[in-house]
């Protein structure tokens, strides 16, 4: 259903876009970074990618299941489960 949509290439990007939109979200909050500007992006974007990342750590899990294994491909969805559980790790510490 998806195969023709999702390749490896497009399925990697994606996958280090959401670590990376992650990745700043937390380099922000540490850095104390408050504007505007900021605020209004987090607020904006942190449910979709929220929900994004189980959305595509189980469309990366079925595809490298399915699909010849790239070493970049797998490299991306193991830092997306990180990722997921770094997120749901700080829900359960806050």
């Amino acid at each position: 259903m998806y195969t023709s949509l999702i390749t490896g290439k497009r399925l990697t990007v994606i996958n280090f876009t959401i670590v990376a939109y992650f990745g700043l979200m937390w380099g922000i909050y540490v850095y104390q970074i408050d504007t505007i500007f900021t605020n209004f992006l987090m607020q904006l974007l942190t449910i979709p990618f929220f929900i994004a990342q189980f959305v595509f750590l189980g469309i990366g899990i079925v595809h490298l299941i399915k699909n010849p294994v790239s070493y970049l491909t797998f490299f991306s969805v193991v830092a997306l489960a990180a990722c997921v559980f770094l997120t749901l790790r700080s829900f359960i510490l806050v």
